[in-house]
């Protein structure tokens, strides 16, 4: 990787990947709780959601729970791959040891 993914680089998008990136594969988080953990508002996470879930980094999830909607995020297969080649892309700029699987 010559370039960081664009996708990913943006502050907000890159702090929602790192917020959904520990969860085990499948699990979500509600939109209230990440956007808590990256401290953004309503519109801002929603728009940086949208860009996520268009580029296949993460899965969106609306329903409802009584009658209260809910939306939910997951991170994609192909999201935790992009993520984790942005962090080695980042690695390699400061020469860390990479992690092993």
């Amino acid at each position: 990787m010559d370039q960081p993914d664009q996708t990913i680089h943006q502050p907000v998008r890159l702090k929602i990947m790192a917020a959904l990136k520990p969860l085990p594969d499948g699990a979500q988080i509600e939109f209230v709780k990440l956007k808590d953990l990256v401290g953004a508002t309503d519109g801002n996470l929603g728009a940086h959601v949208t860009t996520l879930e268009d580029a296949g980094y993460i899965d969106v999830e609306k329903d409802f729970a009584g009658k209260k909607p809910r939306t939910r995020v997951r991170l994609s297969r192909k999201g935790r791959r992009a993520f984790e080649d942005y962090v080695a892309y980042l690695r390699d700029i400061i020469d860390l040891p990479r992690e092993e699987p």
